[in-house]
């Protein structure tokens, strides 16, 4: 198989990622490095339960980690995925805009265009496999009422939805490389180059309950990527779950 992915695209389903758990639980299964792209989702998701904005133009797709396929023993945690795919859809962007555009990474795993929440990402364990699913808006972003979202097309021509497909395989299956064979530190670093997360910077976590905790950045912890926030009175805290201001 192509190890920049083979792309199988299809006019509409539910969820690209629905249909890539239901091809592993029926037994059927879906090989490492191919990937599913809808023109049209009807029951897309995103992080917490939300619903993905289903935009006509846009790139909606999933694929498959085995997360025991790396040779000499097990690799990172699965959920430090979420950090392989940020970095391939800013690789694949970069890519169409250019090594200027106002690209940026926000912790966990937002891709940010002028400020903007350019895609989503979402992993799911289905056996012992992992589904990645990933969301970019390339012709059009949702309005949304809490956040600031934005799409390639604000700043330049919109790539067709094949090519944006086959530049992410590419850039994903590299960095997907990278991390199994260098371990998670390297993607980590990475992660945070490019990211708008300054040692000390003053930030807020919204947990999924509602409730918030400011205190100021203090790294991502080398074993899973979990934000260190530090709070006023010196104390650290670890945050594996929630968005952040």
């Amino acid at each position: 198989m192509n190890p920049a992915g083979v792309i199988t695209l299809v006019e509409e389903t539910g969820s690209t990622n629905a249909d890539l758990a239901a091809a592993i639980r029926s037994g059927e299964g879906w090989p490492e490095g191919r990937w599913l792209v809808a023109r049209r989702q009807s029951a897309g998701r995103g992080r917490q339960g939300r619903a993905w904005f289903d935009g006509a133009g846009n790139f909606m797709g999933s694929t498959v980690v085995k997360p025991g396929a790396r040779q000499g023993g097990d690799g990172p945690p699965p959920a430090s995925l979420s950090f392989v795919a940020a970095l391939a859809v800013h690789d694949a962007a970069a890519g169409f805009l250019g090594e200027t555009a106002d690209l940026a990474l926000k912790w966990p795993n937002d891709v940010l265009l002028a400020g903007g929440k350019l895609s989503g990402i979402l992993l799911e364990m289905v056996r012992e496999d992992i589904v990645v699913g990933i969301g970019v808006n390339l012709a059009r972003a949702p309005d949304l009422p809490d956040r600031k979202t934005a799409a390639l097309a604000d700043v330049a021509a919109p790539p067709l939805l094949e090519d944006f497909a086959a530049s992410l395989a590419a850039h994903f299956a590299d960095r997907l490389e990278n991390w199994r064979s260098f371990g998670l530190g390297p993607t980590l670093q990475a992660f945070l180059g490019l990211s708008i997360h300054a040692q000390g910077s003053a930030l807020t976590v919204h947990d999924t309950d509602g409730s918030r905790l400011s205190g100021s950045f203090a790294g991502l912890d080398e074993s899973d990527g979990a934000l260190r926030l530090r709070l006023a009175d010196g104390r650290e805290r670890v945050i594996r779950a929630g968005d952040i201001s």
